[in-house]
């Protein structure tokens, strides 16, 4: 071995002209290499720039960053570099680098926790950070339950989700746009609360005594309740100063649109929680990434997956935070791809991880949710007809799995479209104002006497007898359908469809004794779930037989897909003919469902069944196909919808009740501080962001790599989430209202706070300035609470006696 050799420094030659700092080479050294000073260890990712002709101000902000400063994932990369151990005894560094465990840049500070108290006081002592959360969480409560049952009336959407909570007390299966977990929840509320289910929830209406609405709205507003603790506490997680979780905590519960939305019986208050839950969560479960595959790491996963499950389970709007948790994890599973010193084992481990607990898990929730929907209403109701009609042969009090099994001429039936979301074979004396002007036919998805039809024979055909031989319906017959109440033939022509141009329209024409052979459809016979293919089935089946109505004359098939009808068509489902001719296409397919025929012996329901996949699948779309026909008419004003541009800087409220001087009125609109503030954050988080980005080019640390992780972490969580859950609004062409904008509201109350904490907060002030800073912002939303207080509380009186409401011109809050 060598010995080490002596370096003297006799210092620089006279003559020698100074050397600037590009003169000099930029070695990087391993931390264990010799020439790297135990001193550094503070900043193990910075090299100092010589200090030759550089004054002492530039000399400590101006430096050359390697790494941590440039990296923004909401997992840091440098949280692996910073504990690297080399080997570079002749080996390739990066060959084998040991693994080590490393706290995160981001997010709360892990501390161990404290040992166990051995007394009263110290108990008290290590737990009086809960303090502040309980005193809001009490707060909470009184604004939320204060004057609940002000207004003894039905108000606003009380007159659709009361109705639902109705429904499942009854057990009778009804039709809506959204899922069932949110719906379920207030039959719950209703069951626990002695309401047996019989008022109908009209808008406006009076509550009986038998409605205990009261206690229906208190239980709802706990989920309102629970937002403050929850604000809280994901700001703690988010690792922001005491100073801000106040602010947050306090916005949360002095948001006077949130406080309204919480006091009645409605999905919102669910959806907010779950939204809350589910940032919450992620927060949590991204504090214990410094010990993956730990017990509090799958619990925490776990239960952010449950989250998504539940809060998609009552709106979809809540796949907007699914899609913030989503961004999350493909940046953290992309950090973790780039770690070397990660194992593929662990990489695998990884990614099922996500896969189960993201993915697996909410779908489960989500369809759990619809399971429980389908036990409970098991009796027929006044959504029967959006579900298939084997899934209706099920419910008690409907008589299809009775109806005579077996087709015949003379039978009288209903026909209905096996396409997702199809409804009935549907006509009503109403014209088309295009087209031929003949009587319109649609699909409709309610049980209506023009559903019915009866199959005839053609025209030259003999005369259809009632009491001749039974004729069988069977593939390739050639029949009529004669509308019933009408007596029209369904019929086609080569006149292009209303909505679908590409069609022919199908229309109703003639009558009993007026016809021509543009009546004429020939049965084709699909498939049986009970007999099998085509070639087993020897006579069509009512609610079993899978069939297709060819046009003889035209050959184009009978079509209903999801295209709606304008107004004059009571926006139901356009039929038309198509002239294409895809024997898979399934808008296509149709079954009989209701069958009457008093000469054919009766059915058996045990011999219908139905799958829940298929019955999950088809309510799903007749959802989303129902939700996407919620447009706005031009035809007609609507006084209580807004558009997205309105939304940040509070254009518009929402009157929630009528506006009589005799009734407690409910305005919803925000705080105005809250949204003007959040929203102005969120312009000034940009700009910042840019800032830094220009600085840290020019070399300019403002940040060590902790500080600048923790800043891109909450910036993400909080600009994403407004980001993914306001601009969806802009490509949906349903109608919107101001409540949409609810969830998207907590991002920017975090990016407030957020920007508060990093600039004020956490920053180099004065602890005096900080508390002058915080009693500014707190004032400001208290007082603008108590000023808006009555929107939310009710306001009682003549409006126009309440004055200094209107900081807004486009608030209808006044009267004319």
């Amino acid at each position: 071995m060598r010995p080490p050799q002596v370096q003297i420094d006799f210092g620089t030659p006279p003559g020698t002209p100074l050397r600037t700092s590009s003169d000099f080479e930029e070695i990087s050294y391993p931390v264990t290499h010799p020439s790297y000073s135990k001193t550094a260890q503070g900043y193990t990712h910075e090299e100092s720039l010589p200090l030759h002709h550089m004054n002492e101000d530039t000399s400590t902000r101006r430096r050359v960053a390697r790494g941590p400063g440039s990296s923004g994932g909401f997992m840091s990369s440098d949280e692996h570099e910073s504990k690297m151990h080399y080997d570079d005894d002749g080996k390739d560094v990066y060959s084998k680098v040991r693994p080590s465990r490393s706290h995160i840049g981001s997010g709360r500070v892990h501390r161990p926790p404290p040992p166990p108290p051995t007394s009263i006081s110290e108990f008290i002592s290590q737990n009086l950070e809960h303090l502040p959360p309980v005193i809001y969480t009490l707060l909470s409560c009184w604004t939320r339950f204060h004057k609940i049952g002000h207004a003894n009336t039905v108000v606003w959407d009380e007159a659709h989700f009361g109705k639902f909570g109705s429904h499942y007390l009854k057990r009778e299966f009804y039709f809506d746009v959204h899922p069932p977990l949110g719906k379920m929840l207030v039959g719950l509320a209703g069951l626990l609360s002695g309401y047996n289910g019989h008022f109908e929830f009209k808008s406006g209406v009076v509550y009986t005594e038998n409605v205990p609405y009261v206690a229906m709205r208190v239980m709802m507003a706990t989920f309102g309740v629970a937002l403050v603790p929850l604000g809280w506490y994901t700001a703690v997680e988010l690792g922001m100063s005491s100073w801000s979780c106040h602010l947050v905590a306090l916005m949360v519960l002095c948001d006077v649109a949130w406080l309204c939305i919480s006091r009645f019986i409605l999905l919102d208050s669910m959806l907010l929680f779950f939204t809350f839950t589910t940032v919450f969560l992620l927060t949590k479960f991204h504090n214990q990434q410094y010990q993956s595959f730990s017990f509090d790491w799958w619990m925490w996963l776990t239960f952010t997956g449950i989250s998504i499950g539940c809060v998609t389970s009552v709106k979809w709007i809540g796949l907007f935070v699914t899609a913030v948790v989503g961004l999350y994890t493909i940046e953290d599973l992309w950090e973790k791809f780039g770690d070397l010193r990660m194992t593929t084992r662990d990489q695998i481990r990884h990614w099922a991880a996500r896969v189960l607990c993201l993915i697996v898990l909410p779908i489960l929730v989500y369809m759990l949710s619809f399971k429980l929907h389908f036990l409970i209403l098991n009796h027929s109701g006044p959504g029967d007809s959006t579900m298939s009609s084997l899934f209706q042969a099920h419910l008690v009090g409907n008589d299809f799995g009775k109806n005579p099994r077996e087709i015949a001429f003379g039978s009288k039936i209903t026909l209905k479209g096996m396409g997702w979301g199809g409804g009935l074979l549907h006509s009503h004396v109403q014209t088309y104002p295009v087209g031929s002007g003949q009587q319109q036919v649609t699909c409709y998805h309610y049980k209506d006497d023009n559903n019915h039809w009866t199959v005839l024979p053609t025209w030259e055909a003999p005369e259809y007898n009632p009491n001749g031989e039974l004729q069988f319906l069977q593939d390739g017959d050639v029949i009529r359908l004669q509308h019933v109440p009408t007596t029209r033939q369904l019929h086609s022509h080569t006149v292009a469809a209303p909505v679908t141009k590409l069609n022919n329209e199908v229309s109703g024409y003639g009558n009993s004794t007026v016809g021509d052979f543009n009546d004429y459809w020939v049965v084709e016979v699909v498939d049986d779930i009970k007999q099998g293919t085509k070639e087993h089935v020897t006579r069509v089946h009512s609610l079993t037989t899978r069939l297709r109505f060819r046009h003889q004359a035209l050959g184009c098939y009978l079509y209903a897909a999801n295209a709606i009808l304008p107004q004059w068509g009571f926006k139901q489902l356009e039929v038309s003919c198509t002239k294409e001719n895809n024997p898979e296409d399934i808008h296509t397919y149709w079954n009989v469902e209701s069958h009457w025929n008093d000469r054919l012996p009766a059915g058996d329901a045990k011999f219908y069944k139905s799958s829940f996949l298929r019955d999950f699948w088809h309510l799903n779309v007749a959802m989303m196909t129902s939700n996407n026909a919620l447009i706005p008419d031009p035809d007609m004003a609507d006084i209580l919808a807004s558009s997205p541009t309105d939304w940040p800087w509070m254009r518009l409220g929402l009157r929630m009740c009528g506006w009589g001087d005799n009734q407690p009125k409910y305005y919803l609109l925000g705080t105005p501080v809250i949204w003007w503030g959040g929203t102005a954050s969120l312009m000034v988080s940009v700009i910042a962001l840019g800032i830094y980005l220009l600085r840290h080019q020019r070399k300019y640390i403002d940040m060590n790599p902790q500080q600048w992780d923790h800043f891109l972490y909450v910036g993400k969580i909080a600009g994403y989430g407004w980001f993914l859950h306001y601009f969806p609004f802009f490509i949906m062409g349903r109608v919107t209202y101001v409540h949409h904008y609810l969830p998207t509201l907590y991002f920017s109350v975090l990016m407030l706070a957020h920007l508060l904490d990093h600039f004020i907060f956490s920053a180099r002030w004065k602890d005096s300035t900080k508390r002058v800073a915080f009693g500014i912002c707190a004032f400001l939303i208290v007082g603008n609470f108590w000023w808006f207080r009555g929107i939310a509380w009710g306001i009682d009186g003549p409006i126009n006696d309440h004055w200094g409401l209107q900081w807004r011109k486009t608030w209808n809050i006044y009267n004319a």
